[in-house]
């Protein structure tokens, strides 16, 4: 398929600039045989006993730096740990960066540029040892918004206060994700305890977001683009929660397509998930017949991006240029603080597709 495929037109009115509150307000927009207008809250509505929620536990960090080498200013965006002290970072400006450079943060926090890659991808590895590396960062960092997302030019992160709450789940755990896992957004620690109460199962994976997510694809030909590796773990106990709850007819439903990509990168072809930790870059289009996922709660993603292409092979690209047109015009608000969608895709209706 074409990268054109997944194109529409979205008016600059629809991208969210700030959460709603309470998280779980948010409009919800259910997407199965009809389209229902909802809210997250509703959810409880749609779940059922035995079903399997499954979420990403991922925490954004503030991967965002500023520095300086000599009196060149330089961007740091974090994208992948690569050792206890090493990172693979997007660096602006990566051309005048060379090898052996120095990057200066601040109270004598620095990084060596130790590799560049044509990606755009630089490594960085950073002074001291990973406690004193992560406490820099918490403390210097700044939190990573997507570039939809405007906000004053503020480097010492005083105008970031909502989003340094709001930009991250309630159950966020493990440290990690340079992105949120923006679906997990609209949990309230009440929702999860209603969702509980009417049976469902809530588990935790992890899947830590990289920078990648922010790439745009740059080739027609989807066939031809290259997925940044992201770093996932699925345990023991997991694996046995969401098996047993499989054998027994239960739905497994991914919360967010963080959630969806490891439940896929896992599963073999009898639908059965094992435990494994490890680097994931599945790319899910169109055509791509799905293992474990039954249902999928997701926000609305931008026009030709990974995440679009996947959630076209959950409900149909047809389908789901139907319903982010009835977004469009119904007012819903689009991208990481936006609105949501529960995607009611029955394993008799992938097959037939």
């Amino acid at each position: 398929m074409n990268l054109s495929d997944f194109d529409f037109h979205l008016p600059e009115s629809s991208i969210a600039q700030h959460p709603v509150h309470p998280r779980d307000s948010a409009r919800l927009l259910y997407i199965g045989e009809h389209l229902e207008n909802k809210r997250v809250a509703d959810l409880v509505d749609l779940a059922r006993p035995g079903d399997v929620w499954v979420l990403n536990n991922s925490k954004v960090i503030p991967a965002r730096l500023y520095g300086k080498r000599g009196e060149m200013k330089v961007e740091i965006l974090l994208h992948k740990r690569l050792t206890p002290t090493a990172w693979e970072v997007f660096a602006r400006p990566l051309k005048r960066l060379h090898l052996g450079d120095d990057i200066i943060f601040a109270d004598g926090f620095k990084a060596r540029v130790m590799a560049k890659h044509e990606n755009g991808l630089a490594e960085l590895q950073f002074d001291g040892g990973a406690e004193h590396m992560m406490a820099a960062i918490m403390r210097h960092g700044l939190m990573p918004l997507p570039p939809y997302i405007k906000r004053p030019q503020d480097k010492s992160g005083k105008n970031g206060a909502e989003d340094a709450i709001c930009y991250q789940t309630v159950y966020a755990q493990r440290e990690g994700s340079v992105a949120a896992p923006t679906a997990g957004l609209h949990f309230t620690e009440n929702l999860l305890n209603q969702l509980k109460e009417k049976g469902a199962i809530i588990v935790t994976v992890t899947l830590h977001v990289g920078a990648g997510t922010f790439q745009p694809v740059k080739v027609e030909d989807i066939s031809q683009h290259t997925m940044h590796s992201e770093w996932v773990e699925l345990t023991a106990d997991a694996a046995d929660t969401i098996n047993t709850a499989k054998k027994k007819g239960g739905r497994i439903v991914a919360v967010g397509t963080t959630s969806t990509r490891v439940l896929e990168s896992v599963a073999d072809e009898t639908g059965r998930v094992k435990p494994w930790q490890g680097d994931t870059s599945i790319f899910i289009t169109p055509g791509y017949r799905f293992k474990i996922v039954d249902a999928l709660m997701t926000n609305f993603h931008l026009p030709k991006s990974t995440l679009f292409m996947l959630v076209s092979a959950f409900a149909g690209t047809g389908a789901m240029h139907a319903a982010y047109q009835h977004a469009i015009q119904n007012g819903y608000r689009f991208y990481s603080y936006g609105d949501a969608c529960f995607i009611d895709a029955r394993n008799d209706r992938r097959a037939s597709r």
